[in-house]
């Protein structure tokens, strides 16, 4: 059984969780605690050896990196999170570079000042929110054009490309930066569609 080792508040360790909902995994979840440092323990580097998670166990191959795992754990399952097409996946792969390069770096810098920074006792940094707004609105316009024409990121299924984005907009959307998403109706179409996912709703703490 797959033994995974993260923390329910990570976004990273959601996208793996969705993973494994979507695919049917059974698994073992073992918290790593933030608020106790395990993150930075011997134990934890042993497995990720920055100090970071997810990082999973599967019956002595172990693998660290969120896009990773959701790729092994896919394919592990059959692979039904990947299109069958050359195409397909470069298109996949495509939105997956999107997410990694010019949306999440933003969307963080607003999760961070909303809903990080409070919890350590934190002041916002208007810059660094300025900053993020431009980002993700940026990303947005490309993401629109793209949506009103696919049903999803890569075509007409579900796949890890959709999977990337998710953690970062659940946090958004109870935040200021949902305002962001007013004048993007493809977006809001297809977030509502993924967001609302059995599997979704369970790596997000919703089921």
């Amino acid at each position: 059984m797959i033994k995974l080792f993260g923390n329910p508040l990570s976004t990273c360790t959601r996208k793996v969780l969705c993973t494994l909902h979507e695919t049917n995994t059974p698994f073992e979840f073992t918290v790593i605690d933030f608020t106790k440092g395990e993150h930075k323990q011997p134990a934890h580097l042993a497995r990720q050896p920055f100090g970071q998670v997810p990082a999973i166990d599967d019956d002595g191959f172990a693998l660290y990196e969120s896009r990773a795992i959701c790729r092994y754990l896919n394919q592990k399952a059959g692979g039904s999170l990947v299109p069958n097409t050359l195409q397909g996946c470069a298109t996949m792969e495509q939105w997956i570079s999107v997410e990694t390069s010019n949306f999440t770096p933003a969307a963080m810098k607003l999760i961070y000042n909303y809903i990080f920074f409070p919890m350590q006792g934190k002041a916002e940094d208007p810059t660094m929110i300025a900053d993020g707004n431009a980002g993700v609105d940026r990303a947005l316009k490309v993401l629109e054009t793209r949506l009103a024409a696919s049903t999803y990121l890569a075509g007409d299924t579900f796949t890890i490309a959709d999977i990337g984005f998710l953690p970062y907009i659940e946090y958004l959307m109870g935040t200021p930066g949902k305002a962001l998403f007013a004048g993007y109706p493809a977006v809001q179409a297809w977030w509502t569609r993924c967001s609302e996912r059995p599997s979704w709703r369970k790596a997000a703490g919703r089921a």
